[in-house]
C-alpha cells in the first residue's frame, strides 16, 4: 500500500476516484478541503481523508477491502499535517459508525445527527465555550437568540433584534466568529455592540467554533458556490448543536431568523432550523426590512461602500455603523 497526497484541483483522475470512494461510503464529496491524502493498493484508491484548516473530513475506506485498521495511516498523516500548523485544537466530521475510532484517538463527540458526528480534541473546547455562555447568562423567562454575521451591521439586523425584543425579555445575539468576511470578527462584534449599547436586554456573544462556523457549517461561507446537498447536512448539524448544547445553557426558548429571499444557502439553514427545533425551541422567520422595494442586506451595503455611494450606506445602516465605517 502507498500513502500519498491527492492534488484534487490539478489531477482530474484522482478527483474522480476520490469522489467515487466517498459516494460508495455514503458521504458527500465536499470540495471545501485544502489538503487530501489517499491510500492506494496498486492503482486503486482504497482510503482517503482531508483537512480544511483544523477540520478532518471526507474520511472513507473502500468497503470491499478486507485489510484491518486502514484508518490509522490516514489519520496519522492528517494529524501530522495538523501538527505543522498553529492550531491547538482539531475537529473531525465522520459517520456515526466510525466515531468510536476517533474517540480512541482522544477525540470527544460534540454533536451527532443520523448522518454525521462532529468530534473535537484539544483546547479550547465545547466545555470552555459553554462556561463562557454561562458566565453571560441573564435571568429570564423567555430568552431569545439570533445568529448573525453582520458584515457589516445593517438596519436589517437592527430590525431583527427589535422584533425579537417585542417577544423576549432577553435576546442573545451571536456574532459569527470566523474571519472569512470583508470585516473581521472583532470589527463585526464591535459594530453589533455599539448598535445595541443602550439596550441592556441584548447580550452580544461570539459563536467561536460552534455556530455557523468552519467546523459546523462551512458551506455558509461559500454562498452561491456551495453544494446545497452538503449545506443541508451541515445546517442540520449546526441546528442540532444549537438545540442540544447551547440553548439549554442560556435557557433559550425562541430563535429568530431573517426571511431569506437572496441566499439559497441561508434559506437551507432556515429550513433545517425549522425541522430540528420543532416542538422544542420556537422559530420565528422575520420578514426582511425593505428599502426602495429591496431587502436591506449587508451585500448591498458592501456594494455601496465599494461604489463610494455613502448616501446609500446612510439609508441602510444605523448611525453607529456609519460612524464605525468612517473611522475604520
Amino acid at each position: 500500500m502507498q500513502l500519498k497526497r491527492l492534488w484534487l484541483t490539478i489531477n482530474p483522475t484522482a478527483k474522480q476516484q476520490w469522489q467515487a470512494l466517498l459516494t460508495q461510503a455514503g458521504l458527500m464529496a465536499d470540495g471545501q478541503v485544502d489538503y487530501t491524502v489517499g491510500l492506494y493498493e496498486h492503482e486503486q484508491l482504497i482510503g482517503t481523508g482531508s483537512l480544511y484548516q483544523n477540520i478532518i473530513k471526507c474520511v472513507a475506506i473502500d468497503e470491499t477491502v478486507t485489510h484491518q485498521n486502514l484508518l490509522a495511516p490516514l489519520i496519522k498523516a492528517l494529524l501530522d499535517r495538523l501538527a505543522e500548523t498553529p492550531y491547538d485544537n482539531a475537529f473531525v466530521y465522520t459517520k456515526p459508525c466510525t466515531a468510536p475510532y476517533f474517540e480512541a484517538l482522544g477525540f470527544k463527540a460534540v454533536v451527532a445527527t443520523k448522518q454525521i458526528v462532529l468530534l473535537e480534541r484539544g483546547y479550547p473546547d465545547l466545555n470552555a465555550y459553554q462556561l463562557l455562555l454561562d458566565q453571560h447568562k441573564v435571568t429570564s423567562t423567555n430568552a431569545g437568540a439570533i445568529v448573525m454575521n453582520a458584515n457589516p451591521f445593517t438596519n436589517g439586523h437592527l430590525h431583527l433584534i427589535k422584533t425579537a425584543l417585542k417577544t423576549c425579555d432577553v435576546v442573545y445575539v451571536f456574532v459569527v466568529s470566523e474571519d472569512r468576511s470583508q470585516f473581521d470578527t472583532q470589527a463585526r462584534l464591535t459594530m453589533v455592540q455599539q448598535a445595541v449599547a443602550a439596550e441592556p436586554r441584548v447580550i452580544v456573544l461570539p459563536t467561536n467554533h460552534y455556530l455557523v462556523a468552519n467546523a459546523t457549517f462551512p458551506a455558509y461561507f461559500l454562498k452561491d458556490h456551495a453544494d446545497l446537498a452538503v449545506a443541508k447536512q451541515q445546517a442540520q448539524l449546526d441546528a442540532t448543536l444549537f438545540l442540544r448544547k447551547i440553548s439549554p445553557i442560556l435557557d433559550i426558548h425562541h430563535r429568530f431568523v431573517g426571511e431569506e429571499p437572496l441566499s439559497p444557502v441561508t434559506q437551507v439553514y432556515n429550513e433545517q432550523l425549522a425541522k430540528v427545533l420543532t416542538g422544542q425551541v420556537a422559530l420565528t422567520v422575520v420578514p426582511r426590512l425593505q428599502y426602495h422595494g429591496q431587502p436591506v442586506s449587508a451585500t448591498a451595503v458592501r456594494a455601496a461602500i465599494a461604489a463610494n455611494e455613502w448616501s446609500t450606506v446612510d439609508q441602510l445602516v444605523p448611525p453607529t455603523t456609519r460612524q464605525f465605517l468612517k473611522g475604520s
